[in-house]
């Protein structure tokens, strides 16, 4: 803590000069002055440098609250989270206020009372940024008295008058007063509750069981929606949208490179002594693919979304895999490989709308992505011309099989039967260990076999390759 936040009454605090702001006069200082120093405004989100952020920058330069419009997985609870880091890193508020009140500028009957009795001696605390901002999801069962306030009957039963102020226990919002207010799916929240929020947002006052106060909230709002919310499960009133200063479209990644940051900044993979889980640039490229093979799929519902999350279980999932053969097989490092894919379709499956009809099963289009994945990176890497000589190999009667959980030197020793292969895995940078090697063999074959060069036979769980 700074030296200022050493300060315990009012009557230090007015001493000290200390001037307190609004939250969006906050907010936009603390932005002003990122800016200038060239900081990282929004740490971890990845793609959205030159579209979202610039946006939300703008949005917070002219103090408007925030409506994050996208489908899942786009980080809009994440950039909603991030923005406590423009709040000062403590601010004062009244001891034991319900509703942490400036104690320069208090609006609750209690503080009121009490700044009346104690005057300057009145005792303040200080507040951290994540002590100021609260989160919601919306559902169509949230009540007026969950987001704004009750009529406290134990107050009641205390003797106060049903007029009295003192007797409302406040909601989520007003407790969050001096901070930043999330509402996640927006859209989800009933009709009349919606209409409650826009009246403490923007007429400032509390209305509750016919019992009406002002109450001047400081609050920043910030709402996150799915556009296919509009039509199919609610909408947001024309009024409250109108108050949100900004609607701000969030987006999926748009390239192979920032999915795959994601995935090395989320991906939790299994940490066993012994075992060093060694990750082919290749194979979380196809990981990446699936996903972005997913979000062209007519076979899948794009209103609804693939949201990165696939992209993280599946990195997850076939690293896993890995392990379970390293385990199994006494082997030190744990490589994904092609045959690890399998192990996406749980994965995946669950998070996937289909749009067909018919009886057209999930693990079947997540088959049919795997493939187009892996081809689609295969052809990143090499040229049907570089495998001449392999495929002479193939053609006199050579065949290679492989398995989930084959052991790596397995692959060893047939790779020093195969004229042109050893060349094909140097230049996936696969050579120094078993584990690699027989993960770029996996790869090199199967996208010989999905380039119509190589025929595939799968007997008992293992691959038999061989000529055409």
């Amino acid at each position: 803590m700074s030296d200022i936040t050493q300060l315990n009454t009012i009557g230090e605090l007015r001493a000290s000069g200390y001037q307190t702001k609004s939250v969006k006069e906050e907010m936009r200082d603390n932005l002003v002055k990122m800016l200038k120093e060239d900081a990282a405004l929004f740490p971890g989100i990845v793609g959205y440098d030159d579209t979202v952020i610039p946006q939300l920058e703008n949005a917070l330069l002219s103090g408007q609250d925030i409506v994050l419009l996208g489908e899942r997985g786009q980080a809009k609870t994440r950039l909603a989270r991030s923005l406590i880091y423009f709040l000062d890193e403590y601010v004062p508020a009244i001891a034991g206020c319900e509703i942490n009140d400036d104690p320069f500028h208090p609006i609750c009957k209690a503080c009121l009372m009490r700044i009346a009795e104690d005057g300057d001696t009145t005792p303040i605390i200080w507040l951290s940024r994540s002590q100021r901002y609260s989160e919601k999801l919306a559902t169509p069962d949230i009540t007026i008295s969950d987001l704004i306030g009750e009529i406290d009957p134990i107050k009641v039963a205390e003797g106060r008058y049903l007029s009295d102020e003192l007797t409302i226990h406040y909601g989520l919002i007003p407790r969050t007063h001096r901070g930043i207010f999330c509402l996640n799916e927006l859209p989800d929240l009933t009709e009349r509750i919606q209409v409650g929020l826009l009246n403490i947002l923007e007429e400032r006052d509390v209305q509750i069981r016919g019992y009406k106060i002002q109450l001047p909230l400081d609050i920043f709002m910030v709402a996150s929606a799915n556009p296919e919310d509009y039509t199919n499960r609610g909408r947001i009133i024309t009024p409250l949208k109108d108050r949100m200063g900004s609607e701000i479209r969030t987006h999926y990644p748009q390239t192979l490179e920032e999915e795959i940051q994601i995935i090395d900044a989320e991906a939790v993979h299994p940490k066993i002594n012994g075992i060093e889980i060694m990750y082919p640039q290749y194979m979380k490229e196809i990981v990446a693919e699936i996903t972005h093979q997913a979000r062209k799929s007519p076979e899948i519902s794009q209103k609804s979304g693939v949201s990165v999350r696939v992209s993280i279980t599946n990195a997850e999932n076939v690293a896993s895999n890995a392990v379970r053969r390293a385990l199994r097989n006494n082997e030190k490092r744990a490589v994904p490989r092609i045959s690890d894919l399998n192990s996406v379709i749980a994965s995946t499956a669950g998070k996937i709308e289909l749009d067909t009809f018919g009886e057209i099963r999930e693990d079947k289009i997540v088959s049919k992505l795997v493939r187009s994945a892996v081809l689609h990176v295969f052809s990143k890497y090499f040229d049907g011309s570089e495998f001449d000589q392999l495929l002479a190999g193939f053609e006199k009667g050579l065949h290679v099989q492989v398995s989930e959980n084959q052991k790596s030197m397995d692959y060893v020793s047939q790779l020093s039967q195969i004229g042109g292969l050893r060349a094909a895995v140097d230049k996936l940078s696969a050579h120094g260990a078993p584990e690699t090697v027989a993960a770029a063999v996996e790869f090199i074959l199967e996208g010989l076999h999905l380039n119509r060069k190589l025929n595939k036979n799968i007997i008992d769980g293992s691959v038999n390759y061989q000529k055409r």
